[in-house]
């Protein structure tokens, strides 16, 4: 029970900082609206969704499965205020995931800090724990990437494929939702978690070098 509860808390860190970064970006893009709004922080309450940040991963780590998904309250931005709204979109919609690609990195260090001075055996605790966190968050990284409308993936195609993509895009963006879900029902969802799957067992076999 208590590595579940670890879990559950590696994951609300992990989409919490995944949101902060959109928030910076677009800070930085010249939009304050989530500074404004008190959404860069990392203070987790301003961004849970009881069901997307909480009950959802809970029953997912709780009955095993082996997809864990969840979500926080979109941090608001208003690309009126970019400087250039086609490039500043699609570099606030790519800082979440980059984040998460940082937090596995910095899990992976963690692992290898413990492994090293922690004395940690195959079946330690925390090396458990800092390792799904390496997972968490190459799963929050590549499953956001996705070209699905509300995803982040769908808000960098947008900007980067001609106009009337882009056009078709925001005409599906209403149905994003249904979509997705079929999708997650479906051996399709294999495909993002390709790339998951041979950057996780890298990591795992840098790992082993420490064990």
């Amino acid at each position: 029970m208590i590595e579940q509860l670890l879990f559950i808390v590696v994951l609300i860190f992990s989409i919490v900082v995944h949101e902060c970064a959109h928030g910076v970006a677009a800070e930085r893009a010249g939009d304050p609206t989530a500074r404004m709004l008190g959404r860069i922080t990392l203070n987790p309450i301003p961004h849970i969704d009881l069901i997307g940040s909480i009950a959802l991963p809970a029953i997912l780590i709780i009955s095993g499965s082996a997809f864990l998904f969840g979500w926080a309250k979109p941090v608001p931005v208003n690309p009126a205020y970019f400087r250039d709204r086609r490039r500043d979109e699609i570099r606030v919609s790519f800082a979440g995931p980059a984040s998460n690609l940082l937090l596995s990195v910095v899990f992976l260090f963690l692992s290898i800090t413990w492994a090293v001075f922690g004395g940690a055996t195959p079946d330690s605790l925390f090396l458990s724990v800092f390792n799904i966190g390496m997972l968490i968050n190459l799963v929050l990284a590549f499953f956001n990437l996705m070209p699905i409308p509300p995803l982040d993936g769908s808000h960098i195609l947008e900007n980067v494929l001609p106009p009337r993509f882009a056009q078709f895009m925001a005409q599906i963006r209403p149905y994003g939702f249904m979509i997705l879900i079929l999708v997650i029902m479906t051996p399709i969802i294999r495909i993002p978690f390709l790339p998951v799957k041979f950057i996780y067992n890298i990591y795992l076999d840098i790992l082993r070098l420490f064990l």
